[in-house]
């Protein structure tokens, strides 16, 4: 192995290299090979790449980083959303355990709005733990322990709640279950960001300091699909209960619902141990090669890996950061809006009974919005991710649930009123998952302001959740004019949010053209920063 070439060597191999921007905003060489090993570029940084690294040919570099990415997307991607499917199963079984006799076996006053309490009191566990959570997961660093841990903590409390006869037990237990399942899907965002970076942007010694775009940015939507298929497999689930099981062994059908999706959830938690990798540097099951390779691309990135131990994480100066970037709070107004209008799917099986139907027939027609939702949150966002837009992919998609917000809350028509609940759920789901991947390009690191940033965004964003619960009492259907008016309402928020941001991002990529300092983005000279530099999605 020769002696890593000189200072001067590496400069003139970088100015000889001829780079172009391809279409998906990756630099590449003058002989088309996609810019991931150079060298000589690290080196004047002051890193050395291992010798396993450093004796790779940039053919060879690809093909050991697709292998990498396939094993860890093959290992990863499947388990976190079979995770996520349970997670939200075992947080929304309540509006169908509603129409599998809960209320009346636990003596719930309608008049007194306890069913809707019992469903807004876990997103005030949810929201209370979801920041102390992630910058916790941040601090140990060991998301393949701590997040299948929390899953068996909350498979139990969800089986638990077979067990309660009153009302004062049900807040207990829903509240204790959202304080639990908190840790999940903020959880899960940190996790596959601590994985995924883009390719490195030469500018003359500064990388770009991001998130892989175009990796991240789809399987962000992945992960969320595990939250559709769960409204779609949650319907099937409970009506097959609900039809067969009541009585059984002495317990109603919505005893059974618990008890069974729990205990499924507790043994999916067991298998999350032995299969979800931790950071790149302390997975156990990666090759040397392959842990050489995943650990030194983050060198690459920021000079140093994003995750080295616990003591180089500092939990409260992220969460200061967080609070000081404007741009989190705009996000956050953008994402309460969606989650906001939302808030209809934790009572989708309600809103669908008063088409007139039975209780088996009325869970199986949850299912269809459920599955048109996942097929369009995946076409949007891999369109989104291809394309490089945000904007248009997220305001198109509220504009169709503004659309349907309006029809749901204007007719008592029986085909128009299932159109408009056809069209809420992907209308606004496209443009949550698609909001999810701006953050991703938006926020700028260190990792402890990024884990921050993610769950306050996520915590206050569900706040909603408390108060939507009390505007779809039974006394308010068929056409829930007070929900729906405000869905129209936060819908109209986040589009306008959505416009403020864009406009800021807009300015933000104006002064890196001008080679003026942006905070949390690469900044060069003039020209160098429109050909070398990072750009804010827009």
């Amino acid at each position: 192995m020769s002696n890593p070439p000189s200072e001067k060597a590496a400069e003139r191999e970088i100015s000889n290299e001829e780079n172009a921007i391809g279409k998906e905003g990756e630099t590449v060489t003058a002989h088309g090979i996609p810019n991931v090993a150079d060298l000589a570029q690290a080196n004047m940084r002051g890193l050395r790449a291992p010798e396993i690294i450093a004796r790779l040919t940039p053919e060879q570099r690809l093909e050991l980083e697709a292998r990498l990415r396939k094993k860890i997307d093959f290992r990863l991607l499947p388990m976190i959303i079979l995770m996520y499917i349970l997670n939200y199963i075992d947080r929304n079984n309540i509006a169908a355990a509603k129409l599998a006799g809960l209320p009346e076996d636990l003596n719930l006053d309608p008049n007194a709005s306890q069913f809707q309490t019992a469903v807004s009191i876990l997103f005030v566990g949810y929201l209370l733990m979801q920041i102390p959570s992630n910058l916790f997961l941040n601090k140990i660093g060991k998301p393949a322990l701590y997040l299948p841990a929390c899953m068996m903590v909350w498979g139990v409390i969800s089986a638990a709640t077979a067990a309660v006869t009153n009302f004062g037990g049900l807040i207990a237990v829903r509240f204790f279950l959202g304080f639990v399942e908190a840790a999940y899907f903020p959880g899960c965002l940190y996790y596959l960001s601590c994985w995924w970076y883009v390719k490195k942007h030469k500018s003359y010694g500064i990388l770009s300091i991001l998130y892989t775009r175009k990796e991240l940015g789809l399987r962000t939507a992945f992960l969320y699909s595990g939250a559709l298929i769960s409204g779609a497999f949650s319907g099937l689930i409970s009506a097959g209960i609900t039809q067969n099981m009541d009585g059984a062994q002495g317990l109603g059908a919505w005893q059974w619902l618990f008890i069974i999706e729990g205990v499924i959830t507790v043994g999916i938690s067991f298998c999350a141990f032995f299969v979800l990798p931790n950071f790149p540097r302390t997975t156990s099951w990666l090759t040397e090669e392959e842990k050489a390779l995943a650990v030194w691309r983050l060198e690459e990135d920021i000079g140093e890996d994003d995750w080295i131990d616990s003591e180089h994480q500092s939990l409260w100066l992220g969460a200061q950061q967080a609070f000081a970037d404007v741009k989190t709070w705009v996000l956050l107004v953008l994402l309460f809006g969606i989650v906001a209008s939302g808030s209809v799917t934790n009572f989708f099986p309600a809103v669908v009974k008063t088409l007139g139907y039975n209780n088996v027939i009325t869970l199986l027609l949850t299912c269809p919005p459920y599955v048109l939702c996942v097929i369009c949150t995946w076409i949007n966002a891999w369109h989104a991710d291809r394309t490089g837009e945000r904007y248009w992919h997220v305001t198109l998609s509220l504009v169709v649930a503004l659309a349907a917000f309006i029809l749901a809350a204007a007719t008592t028509g029986l085909a128009p009123r299932y159109v408009a609940m056809m069209l809420m759920v992907p209308g606004v789901y496209c443009a949550f998952v698609v909001s999810l991947a701006w953050i991703s390009n938006t926020l700028p690191r260190p990792p402890a302001k990024r884990a921050a940033a993610l769950a306050f965004i996520n915590a206050v964003s569900n706040a909603s959740s408390i108060y939507a619960s009390y505007m779809y009492e039974d006394r308010m259907a068929p056409r829930y004019v007070i929900a729906m008016s405000v869905n129209c309402g936060t819908t109209f928020m986040a589009i306008v949010a959505a416009t403020v941001l864009r406009f800021m991002l807009v300015r933000l990529n104006k002064k890196l053209d001008q080679g003026i300092f942006v905070e949390g983005a690469i900044n060069a000279l003039p020209g160098e920063a429109a050909q070398h530099g990072f750009r804010f999605k827009v």
